[in-house]
C-alpha cells in the first residue's frame, strides 16, 4: 500500500510541474498559443454600416482562406462602442492572435490598446479609417477625394443652381472618426465659395441624428431656400431624405457614401442624386495579403506604397484605393458589373417603374 501512494505521489508531483511549466510558456508569450499561431483578427467598428457585415468581412476572410489555408480569422464587432473595441483587442492579444486587423470606431481612443498589443509583439493594420498608435499599415481610399467627389457630384446635380448664394446643408460624420474629417475637407475643397455652406453639423454617422439636424436645418433656413444637402454617407442620407419627405420637399441635390443598396435605390427613385462606391473587395483583400504577409514575415513595402501620417504623428505605410462617384447614369457600369448587387436587388416591386426609366431592366 505504501508503495502505491508513492507512486500515485509521485505521478502527481510530475504532473504538476509539467503543468507549471506549461503555464509559464504561456505568461512568457503574453497570452499567445504558440509561435506557430496562425490567427489573425477582425475588429470592425458598428454594425449599423451595412457594408462590415455584409462585405468587408466575409471578404476579408474569403481572401486570408485563400492565401493561406491553415489561416484562422478570429473576428468581432464593437457595435459603435470604442470601450468594447479595446476590450475585443485586448482579448485577441490575449488568445495569441499575431496580426489584428482594426477599423477603429475611435481612432484616438483606440490608440492604446494598439501600443499594448504591438508591445506584445502583435501586428496592428489600420482599415479603413487611420487609427492612432504604431500601426505596422494602412489600408483605405483616398478619403480626401471621396469628400471631394461628393461636393463635385452636388455641384454637377445643382447645375445652373449651383451659385454663391445658394444655401447648401452640410450633415457630416462623425469626428471621432478620421475618415470624417478627411471627407469634410474634399467637399469643402469642391463647395467653398461656389455655393453658401449655411448650415453644418456632424451627424455622427447615424440616421436618426442626421434626420434631426435636417429637421433644425430646416427650421433655421427655411424649407424654400435649401438647394441642396451634403450627407457624408448613405446611412445618414435615408435619414435625412425622410426629413425632407416630411417637409415636402423635393427635387434637391442629396449626396452619400457606401453604395449601400438603400442608397442605390433612392438615386435610382431620385430622392438622393449620388453616392462614392469604395470597392469592398479590392480593399478587404488588400488588407488580408497584408495581413498574411506581415504573420510570414514577409515585406510589404510592394503593397503599402504609400504614406500617411496619423493623428499620433506616427509615419505609416499605405495601400490607397481609387473611389469613384456613382449616379443613376453610371450604376449598370459601376455596382452591377462588380456583381455588388444585381438588377433583382436593387429593382423591387417598389422599384420597378423607377428602375425600367433608368434603364435597369
Amino acid at each position: 500500500m505504501r508503495r502505491v501512494v508513492i507512486g500515485a505521489t509521485a505521478v502527481s508531483m510530475a504532473l504538476s510541474i509539467a503543468a507549471c511549466g506549461k503555464a509559464g510558456d504561456d505568461d512568457n508569450d503574453s497570452g499567445s498559443s504558440g509561435s506557430d499561431n496562425k490567427s489573425i483578427g477582425l475588429l470592425l467598428p458598428d454594425s449599423v454600416t451595412t457594408r462590415y457585415e455584409k462585405f468587408d468581412r466575409p471578404f476579408f476572410e474569403a481572401k486570408v482562406k485563400e492565401l493561406c489555408d491553415d489561416c484562422d480569422v478570429q473576428y468581432a464587432n464593437a457595435a459603435a462602442d470604442p470601450a468594447k473595441q479595446a476590450q475585443q483587442m485586448s482579448s485577441m492579444v490575449t488568445k495569441g492572435v499575431k496580426v489584428i486587423v482594426v477599423s477603429a470606431q475611435d481612432s484616438a481612443a483606440i490608440k492604446s490598446s494598439i501600443q499594448s498589443a504591438v508591445d506584445k509583439g502583435v501586428k496592428v493594420i489600420a482599415y479603413d479609417r487611420l487609427a492612432q498608435g504604431p500601426v505596422s499599415a494602412y489600408v483605405s481610399f483616398d478619403n480626401v477625394k471621396v469628400g471631394q467627389l461628393q461636393g463635385e457630384a452636388l455641384l454637377a446635380s445643382l447645375g445652373d443652381k449651383a451659385t454663391p448664394k445658394a444655401k447648401v446643408v452640410m450633415i457630416n460624420g462623425d469626428d471621432a472618426d478620421p475618415n470624417a474629417g478627411q471627407f469634410k475637407a474634399g467637399a469643402h475643397k469642391a463647395l467653398d465659395g461656389k455655393v453658401d455652406i449655411a448650415y453644418e453639423q456632424s451627424g455622427l454617422w447615424k440616421d436618426t441624428v442626421a434626420a434631426q439636424k435636417m429637421s433644425a436645418a430646416i427650421t433655421q433656413l427655411g424649407a424654400k431656400n435649401i438647394a441642396g444637402v451634403y450627407s457624408a454617407n448613405d446611412g445618414m442620407a435615408g435619414g435625412i431624405a425622410n426629413t425632407l419627405k416630411g417637409a415636402k420637399i423635393s427635387g434637391i441635390p442629396l449626396t452619400g457614401q457606401d453604395a449601400e443598396l438603400a442608397g442605390i435605390q433612392r438615386i435610382v427613385a431620385g430622392t438622393q442624386s449620388s453616392t462614392v462606391y469604395k470597392a469592398f473587395k479590392p480593399q478587404a483583400d488588400a488588407a488580408a495579403q497584408l495581413a498574411v504577409n506581415l504573420l510570414e514575415g514577409k515585406d510589404i513595402k510592394s503593397l503599402a506604397t504609400s504614406e500617411v501620417t496619423s493623428g499620433s504623428g506616427d509615419k505609416v505605410p499605405a495601400q490607397l484605393l481609387t473611389p469613384v462617384s456613382v449616379t443613376k447614369a453610371n450604376i449598370n457600369d459601376t455596382v452591377i458589373k462588380d456583381n455588388l448587387y444585381t438588377v433583382a436587388d436593387i429593382c423591387t416591386a417598389e422599384y420597378a417603374a423607377a428602375c425600367k426609366a433608368a434603364g435597369l431592366q
